[in-house]
């Protein structure tokens, strides 16, 4: 079967691309503004080099031509924090995927732990085993209602029993695949 993108609505291209690339990690980006934190999860996310150390998250609009808090927070500040999921959090990750409005933070209303590890960058989940702290690289132009965002890691935390002397990292990531989340296995 060939399908003609031309020729799927919207939402079937999203399932049927989510249904495709998997699995995909979730970024759980903790953004700010004026003291409000926003925690929210996206699972079209991606590294995109190593040099320099780069990645990119698709976010779409809150409503019509309304960017969602995090695009809006990290065009502001210029800065985001990206945190992974994991068994033990995954729970709270799909709660902050509910639209909340501006002026609420996740973090409050669904009691997530975050700690404050660099003064720089908003704070990072507590329950996550690793996180990126980002600065905005820039945004990629195409139509539609989402804003590709390319963010340059600057600083990594990775719990100290998850790295090795050869710098190989072992996580219990969860990702996306398709409308589940599963957790990441070695084969």
């Amino acid at each position: 079967m060939i399908l003609d993108y031309a020729e799927i609505n919207d939402l079937n291209r999203y399932k049927i691309m989510s249904d495709t690339v998997v699995p995909r990690p979730i970024a759980w980006v903790v953004t700010e503004d004026d003291g409000i934190l926003n925690a929210a999860p996206f699972s079209y996310f991606i590294p995109i080099s190593s040099n320099p150390a780069t990645l990119i998250i698709a976010i779409g609009e809150k409503e019509e031509g309304i960017p969602k808090d995090s695009l809006a927070n990290i065009l502001k500040t210029k800065k985001a924090t990206i945190c992974f999921a994991n068994k033990d959090n995954v729970d709270k990750v799909k709660l902050s995927s509910t639209m909340l409005a501006k002026e609420q933070s996740e973090i409050l209303e669904y009691g997530i732990d975050v700690e404050k590890v660099l003064e720089d960058f908003p704070p990072m989940i507590s329950s996550s085993q690793s996180a990126l702290f980002c600065e905005y690289y820039d945004t990629v132009k195409i139509p539609g209602k989402t804003t590709p965002v390319i963010l340059e890691i600057k600083k990594q935390f990775i719990e100290d029993d998850r790295i090795n002397e050869k710098m190989h990292i072992k996580v219990d990531n969860v990702g996306r695949s398709g409308v589940f989340f599963k957790a990441m296995v070695d084969l």
